[in-house]
């Protein structure tokens, strides 16, 4: 077991340097051994429940249950075992590197071809989300990545026990333990990490978009934006409202405190007079609704007047992360399109329609990385996607889109065979 992290400054660059070395022999390492290790550690989190959600326990003591974060911080023996089923569907999934990705040869007789290989050092900036330090570990050892941790204080405990575990299945595995490094919840640490420059190779922040916006303005490490989650559902002119019903109530419900939860409902307003029915579940799990003007007529009387306001500047553009939602009434489709490209965050969008030619043109028209029609945003989620798990859900254009499981956590590398050959 591995000692507790307190809230302290300390030089990490030690920290840094070997995971460094750790990640060059990862390189080496059979895949075989590496299934059997990921096999071992969905065991050990199973074995030890109990000691896991003691020290969640701990953390959950220290935060405020009104906190958007509580529920993301809170591990469940059921979240535990769909933890553990994600790492066995990580382990039983193909090998990632080496894949010949283009080979070509040339005219003058060198074969040149293109290798996957992994990043090397990948640190992870995260909030209260322990099962993140499961889903990292996995995807990272699987893709031959050595990680870096920085979780936040608020999961400290929760974080520590569940490192220890892995590093003792590590060592009795006899690989080195520095593959998986957890850092002090400093904020010191943070800053350190986010200029590591000759030992990370890459930065993923995970959580509210203040992290990442202050990781992406203060890191000189390449960094990929996750997370942060403004999701829109657009119920068309030609709406099935059964299915908008429960639509709408699965991704506004299912789990608020998660980035792929909906957060404002667009609709036409020819369809104003279905408004009541297709938020009517909303209302047996006490959603509150910022309506606009005219939806806030329609709603009136018929939605509870306690969970019913009017909609103002904040109300869009907003993660709510909570059971609250807005309200936005709009004359066409194109209005619906500018509104989502207005205060969308390019993360999950959705039309509920029953016009194909309306279904293409959303698809074509909305900016995200993941675009649905008729179906729940909850969706977006790299188990859902038939990816294992994920180590974060892309929102940029570079180098990785939407859900990022083992394939976006390589890279590549050319390899060039020659027999003498001179360039003249």
């Amino acid at each position: 077991m591995i000692t507790k992290m307190l809230n302290y400054q300390m030089d990490c660059t030690p920290l840094f340097r070997n995971a460094r070395k750790a990640s060059r022999a990862l390189s080496a390492l059979d895949g075989d051994i590496i299934d059997r290790i990921l096999v071992k550690v969905a065991d050990a989190a199973i074995e030890n429940t109990e000691y896991i959600l003691a020290e969640n326990k701990k953390d959950l003591a220290l935060m405020d249950e009104s906190d958007p974060k509580y529920d993301r911080l809170v591990l469940t023996a059921n979240r535990i075992e769909s933890i553990a089923y994600d790492i066995m569907n990580i382990a039983k999934m193909k090998n990632p590197l080496g894949h010949i990705l283009s080979k070509e040869t040339r005219q003058n007789g060198l074969i040149i071809s293109r290798i996957s290989v992994p990043f090397g050092v990948i640190g992870i900036i995260y909030e209260a989300r322990p099962n993140v330090t499961f889903d990292v570990f996995s995807l990272c050892l699987k893709s031959g990545n050595a990680c870096v941790l920085k979780g936040g204080s608020d999961a400290i405990n929760s974080n520590t026990a569940i490192v220890g575990l892995i590093r003792e299945i590590l060592q009795e595995k006899e690989v080195n333990q520095d593959i998986l490094t957890l850092l002090p919840a400093g904020r010191d640490e943070t800053s350190q990490l986010l200029n590591a420059v000759e030992y990370v190779d890459l930065l993923i922040p995970r959580g509210s978009r203040g992290l990442i916006d202050y990781v992406r303005d203060n890191a000189s490490i390449p960094v990929i934006e996750t997370g942060a989650g403004i999701c829109h559902t657009y119920f068309d002119e030609s709406g099935d409202k059964e299915k908008g019903r429960a639509i709408i109530y699965n991704a506004k419900t299912r789990r608020v405190s998660v980035c792929n939860a909906l957060d404002c409902l667009i609709i036409h307003e020819k369809r104003l007079n279905d408004l009541e029915y297709l938020v009517g579940l909303c209302a047996d799990s006490n959603v509150i609704i910022y309506a606009d003007e005219k939806a806030y007529d329609v709603l009136k009387g018929k939605y509870p007047g306690s969970l019913l306001q009017r909609a103002d500047n904040e109300s869009y553009g907003t993660e709510f992360l909570s059971y609250k939602m807005a309200v936005k009434t709009v004359g066409s489709f194109g209005e619906a399109i500018d509104h989502i490209e207005e205060f969308g965050s390019k993360h999950s969008e959705a039309i509920i329609s029953e016009n194909k030619t309306s279904i293409r043109l959303f698809y074509s028209s909305v900016d995200a990385s993941s675009i649905y029609s008729n179906a729940s945003t909850a969706f977006t989620d790299g188990s859902e996607f038939g990816l294992g798990a994920e180590i974060g859900i892309s929102t940029q254009k570079l180098h990785a889109r939407g859900p990022m499981a083992l394939e976006a956590l390589t890279t590549y590398k050319w390899i060039i065979e020659g027999n003498g050959q001179i360039r003249l």
